[in-house]
C-alpha cells in the first residue's frame, strides 16, 4: 500500500475524483516521518506545508509571554493540520507545530495546494465544507471556552474527541482545555465516582 492510500480513501469519501486527478494529486504530496517531539513548524517560521496526518497525532500551539504554552488543535489520523495564514501571506506563524505520538504525514506546500484547487473541482468543494467546518468548530469552541465551567469543558471533549482524550497526556489536554492539570485531575476524580 502506498502511503497515499488513505489520503486517496479520504478523499474519495468526501468527494468524486477520477483516477487521473487523484494521480495528479499523489504527485504533489510528499511523505514524512515525523518522531514523538519533533517539530513540523517552529512560531517565527513561515508555515511551508500543510499536513494531512496518515498516522499518530500532532498538535498546535502558542506560547505566551510567561511560557505557558496554549493547545489550539489536536490532528490524529486523517485530519488536516497547518497555518493557512502564515502560507498564504508569507509571513511568521504564532504557532508551533509538532507530533505527540511517531507520525506519518503528507505535506503539500502552498503552490501545489494552489495547482490541486484549479485543476482538481471536487477537492476545492471539499475543502470549503472542511473549512466551514473547521470555522464552526472554532466557533463552539471559543464559546464553550467562556461559558461553561471545567467539568462541562471536559464532557464536551470526551463526546467529540474520545479517542484523543485516550491517547495524549493529561497536562495537553488540559491546556488545550484551558484550566489547569491539578483541576483536570479534580474533574476526572469527580467523574469516575459518579
Amino acid at each position: 500500500m502506498s502511503s497515499f492510500e488513505p489520503l486517496r480513501a479520504y478523499l474519495k469519501s468526501r468527494g468524486a475524483y477520477t483516477e487521473e486527478e487523484l494521480a495528479f494529486m499523489e504527485t504533489l504530496f510528499v511523505a514524512r516521518a515525523l518522531p514523538a517531539g519533533e517539530f513540523l513548524q517552529r512560531a517565527g517560521e513561515v508555515a511551508t506545508h500543510a499536513a494531512f496526518v496518515v498516522s499518530g497525532c500532532l498538535r498546535s500551539y502558542v506560547i505566551d509571554g510567561k511560557g505557558k504554552e496554549h493547545i489550539v488543535q489536536f490532528a490524529p489520523e486523517n485530519w488536516w493540520l497547518g497555518d493557512a495564514a502564515s502560507a498564504m501571506t508569507q509571513t511568521p506563524s504564532q504557532y508551533f507545530i509538532d507530533a505527540v505520538e511517531d507520525s506519518n504525514l503528507l505535506l503539500i506546500d502552498a503552490p501545489s495546494h494552489q495547482r490541486v484547487l484549479e485543476r482538481v473541482p471536487a477537492y476545492g468543494a471539499s475543502m470549503r465544507v472542511g473549512l466551514q467546518r473547521a470555522a464552526e468548530a472554532k466557533d463552539q469552541r471559543i464559546v464553550t471556552s467562556l461559558s461553561t465551567s471545567a467539568e462541562e469543558r471536559y464532557e464536551e471533549f470526551l463526546k467529540k474527541y474520545p479517542s484523543i482524550a485516550l491517547r495524549v497526556p493529561q497536562w495537553m489536554l488540559a491546556s488545550y482545555l484551558g484550566i489547569s492539570p491539578e483541576t483536570l485531575s479534580r474533574v476526572r476524580k469527580v467523574r469516575s465516582r459518579k
